[in-house]
């Protein structure tokens, strides 16, 4: 066993003993490395593997403390349709894939966030500079939740452009989509509430659904129609629900927008069973077309769809700001955060809004949407050439990512491992479910410069999967 794994399963011991209570500074990193005599980097992996499972959280200057819930911790996720004996680590796979991306060796197709070299990194960095510079002592206090009223008044400009009305009192700023969507997810569950996501889904919803003891009912999506709603509605029938975690636009892995229609249908289904929508929309701003598609959001009309965004995949991943249009659970929201991360840093809010303020973004919108198209067009091309002739590639408008099924029989965790060896990074389908059913599929991110590194590391990787090939 890893060094570092051997403290994490230490620690969590530990806090499930109560001899770390929530709420609890641990040693900091050079005291833990003192005390076990383990190497500085050693002690960082093992808490970042514990703050990626939810039993520790870091406060930015301070160290890192027992998360609030770390007692109540025990991973678990049930679904209607599949039951395993043997369910793997979701968060430390997920960890694993994430942190291989990190490496700049690695080619990494199996990153979640575009080429940062696409962002304005200059023009934000002198809206933090000038924002530093004029900061008051009240500005941290100004900016608790729900957060920068400039920034939140943005925000409910930017909503009014596509016709939807939003008070800027009913949107709370987040340290990134993430926060947004585990808060608004602890504002309208208990441990042991049954929550439906989509099949495959996004990594984050299992591992929160995990984190906070919950049951997943897991429903079929499609790259051509999204989620099946006759399966949902049977969902909604059988297990009392309270809530829907989904991505409507550019859903992540496989990429499908839902139509206005069945964004509407959605919405009034999910009214008449009184379950409130989470609306994952983190790609919103990635769509390619005449007209920017609306959020399922625009079709709410009792307050019941809590929309969350981020602007870490279209504008800058390091500021970790996000929100969500929270509606009537706005107040229980901020109350959840208060009592967790206590608020968004200050400087970064007045830095967005003072950045939004200006026409640089929507200009920055336009260059990004033409370059992914482009790259994720060379991509779908390059990949063709080299995958077996039925294996199957989405093809939907927007975003950044491909989803790639391969014949049944590859199975694309050994490709992950193969292709790592290799210096290429895939993200496999055994991250986006917790079921069998995309062992032969994975997600390819499309937004990297398309060079000759990258066509090398396609063709190496059409020639593991010749080899895996029954």
């Amino acid at each position: 066993m890893a060094k570092y794994q051997q403290l994490v399963d230490q620690l969590r011991e530990q806090i499930e003993a109560n001899i770390w209570q929530p709420g609890e500074k641990l040693p900091s990193l050079r005291q833990q490395a003192d005390q076990s005599g383990l190497s500085l980097m050693t002690v960082m992996h093992a808490y970042e593997v514990l703050e990626s499972q939810g039993w520790i959280l870091s406060k930015p200057q301070s160290g890192y403390y027992i998360a609030p819930r770390a007692a109540a911790l025990r991973p678990r996720l049930a679904t209607q349709t599949v039951e395993r004996p043997e369910q793997t680590d979701t968060n430390s796979f997920v960890f694993d894939v994430l942190q291989a991306t990190r490496d700049p060796a690695i080619m990494p197709f199996g990153s979640a966030f575009p080429d940062p070299e696409l962002f304005p990194q200059r023009q934000l960095m002198r809206s933090l500079v000038k924002v530093s510079h004029n900061l008051k002592p009240t500005d941290a206090l100004n900016n608790l939740p729900p957060g920068n009223p400039e920034l939140r008044k943005i925000l409910a400009q930017r909503y009014a452009q596509q016709g939807i009305t939003i008070s800027p009192d009913d949107i709370v700023i987040t340290n990134g989509a993430m926060e947004a969507l585990n808060l608004s997810l602890q504002a309208v569950t208990e441990p042991g509430d049954w929550v439906v996501i989509e099949n495959p889904s996004f990594y984050g919803a299992l591992q929160a659904i995990e984190r906070l003891k919950l049951n997943a009912i897991a429903i079929a999506s499609d790259v051509e129609q999204g989620i099946d709603f006759d399966e949902l509605e049977q969902a909604l029938q059988r297990w009392p629900v309270k809530a829907c975690w989904l991505m409507t636009n550019r859903q992540n892995p496989l990429g499908f927008t839902l139509s206005n229609t069945r964004k509407e249908q959605l919405v009034a289904l999910l009214a008449r069973y009184g379950v409130t929508l989470i609306e994952d929309d983190v790609y919103s701003e990635l769509w390619i077309g005449e007209e920017k598609p609306l959020p399922a959001k625009a079709f709410d009309r009792l307050g019941d769809v809590m929309h969350c965004g981020s602007f870490s995949k279209n504008l800058v991943a390091g500021f970790r700001i996000g929100w969500v249009a929270a509606g009537r659970h706005a107040q229980r929201v901020q109350r959840i955060q208060l009592m967790s991360t206590l608020s968004t840093s200050a400087p970064m809010q007045l830095a967005l809004a003072d950045f939004l303020s200006t026409r640089s973004y929507d200009s920055h919108l336009k260059r990004l949407r033409q370059t992914l198209a482009k790259r994720k067009q060379l991509a779908r091309t390059a990949l063709r050439q080299v995958l077996p002739a039925d294996a199957r590639i989405s093809d939907t408008p927007g975003g950044y990512f491909l989803w790639v099924a391969l014949p049944e029989g590859i199975n694309t965790t050994q490709l992950y491992h193969l292709a790592l060896e290799q210096g290429i990074s895939i993200a496999p389908g055994q991250l986006f479910s917790s079921s069998e059913d995309f062992r032969h599929c994975f997600r390819f991110n499309t937004a990297w410069p398309w060079d000759a590194r990258a066509e090398a590391a396609v063709e190496k990787l059409g020639q593991l999967i010749k080899q895996l090939h029954p």
